[in-house]
């Protein structure tokens, strides 16, 4: 007692921090990788962004997203996770999707640093799979106005290209879907103006191992990107659910951001239930990261099994 009381003592003495002034510091580099196959898959953190949940959910009852969070220890606005992901194959290291980098402020950016802190360089990068052209998907495809991947070809669906690159299309969305324009249009112009951004239409192999499949709803040109390695399936499916605690139970429930509410419910029950049906690993782009798992069924909803942890993949 009388050795403690002394230590105690010395700590005051030497002004070292007692428990009132301890401060919790960030994160560090969010990476999170699993073995697919013959494949290697990398969950990488772009950031996390409060998301008003109880305001930008449609088509289900407030106080029920209030009530599903609640259950969850969750409250409105929700910490959302940023997610991108990394694939390794034989021969190509494939990103899909690239965070907000800075067009969320402080709340996306990281990616470059999970990057480097998993082992690779963005020169590495030989192809960019874009699941749509919103801001949170395409602004980490630049740093300071050139190619943060200066090697990588960027694939995206024709429609969502010739939707978000024609500012004539403005007129057509809600004024919260306004900034999506500059976003898409400023983060691939170094691509576009290199050769560097490739197109295609509708259901087709993008990459070999690489299947696209159109899920409109969420944007016009919304994808999903099914990624094959020997007998194991991953569903990389973009922003089929932005608030997994309430959408997976009332997957009926769509966001402000949509921009075609009903159609982007019709493809996200076919994306649960494709998945459940099927055992795929998912890949999600809002499920808090790493955003990689498994869906079930629920009685009349889902529910998401997130991957288990382990050291080494």
């Amino acid at each position: 007692m009388k050795r403690f009381c002394l230590a105690l003592a010395l700590m005051f003495a030497l002004g070292v921090a007692v428990a009132d002034d301890v401060k919790v510091g960030p994160q560090g580099p969010g990476f999170y990788r699993l073995r697919m196959g013959t494949d290697e898959v990398t969950a990488l953190l772009d950031g996390t962004h409060p998301f008003p949940a109880d305001e930008l959910l449609t088509h289900v009852d407030r106080a029920k997203v209030d009530r599903l969070l609640e259950a969850d220890y969750l409250a409105s606005p929700v910490q959302g996770s940023i997610n991108a992901f990394l694939v390794k194959t034989a021969d190509r290291l494939v990103l899909i999707d690239t965070g907000a980098g800075p067009l969320y402020a402080g709340d996306g950016g990281f990616l470059p640093t999970a990057l480097l802190a998993a082992g690779y360089r963005p020169e590495d990068v030989t192809d960019i799979l874009l699941t749509h052209l919103h801001r949170d998907h395409v602004g980490g495809l630049i740093r300071n106005g050139t190619m943060l991947f200066p090697h990588a070809i960027v694939h995206v669906s024709e429609a969502d290209a010739d939707f978000w690159l024609d500012p004539a299309n403005e007129g057509k969305v809600p004024k919260i879907l306004l900034p999506m324009f500059p976003g898409a249009m400023d983060s691939l112009a170094p691509y576009r103006k290199a050769g560097h951004v490739v197109t295609f239409r509708g259901e087709t192999d993008v990459l070999p191992g690489f299947h696209a499949i159109p899920a409109p709803g969420h944007t016009p040109g919304h994808t999903w990107y099914l990624v094959t390695s020997g007998q194991d399936h991953l569903l990389a499916w973009g922003d089929t659910v932005h608030v997994a605690t309430v959408q997976l139970a009332e997957p009926g429930a769509s966001i402000r951001y949509d921009y075609d509410e009903q159609a982007a419910a019709v493809s996200r029950r076919r994306a649960l239930e494709e998945a459940a049906s099927k055992g795929y690993w998912v890949a999600a782009a809002h499920v808090s990261f790493p955003g990689l798992g498994h869906i079930r069924r629920d009685g009349a909803g889902y529910r998401w099994v997130p991957a288990n942890y382990t050291r080494t993949p």
